[in-house]
């Protein structure tokens, strides 16, 4: 006798709801690692030009609204949407700090613009991931 077990698809309201949730959160947590920097004399100006506090939480959110996205079609879609959906955000996390290192910035300002990176992604992709089935 086999025993086959399967993980029961996760409803797409409790993806979006939890994911919504944490996109709040991870906006919060950039905007204030932003201030912190800003309080603590880096500059969030790239090529001459400031980026507002508010700002990082609105790409935050955008951002992190497309990774709900990915989430969504990959539970729909995907053998194993948990793995692939980690797979995926893990290469988009990097690929999207080459922009800070290639920015018209300070090294300070670009480290800080990679920490909020990372910080987001810490946050997000963990708490979508979680709610996908392995």
């Amino acid at each position: 006798m086999s025993v086959t077990t399967t993980t029961a698809p996760v409803p797409a309201k409790s993806l979006i709801a939890g994911g919504l949730t944490t996109t709040a959160l991870a906006a919060v947590a950039t905007s204030a690692i932003a201030a912190a920097g800003k309080a603590a004399g880096i500059s969030l100006a790239v090529g001459g030009a400031p980026i507002p506090v508010p700002g990082f939480a609105t790409l935050t959110v955008i951002f992190s609204v497309v990774g709900l996205v990915l989430a969504l079609v990959l539970a729909r879609t995907a053998r194993r949407p948990r793995t692939m959906f980690v797979r995926t955000t893990l290469v988009l996390t990097a690929l999207s700090l080459v922009p800070d290192v290639l920015a018209d910035a300070s090294a300070a300002t670009k480290a800080l613009l990679m920490l909020t990176h990372l910080a987001a992604a810490a946050i997000v992709i963990p708490a979508i991931a979680r709610r996908l089935a392995a």
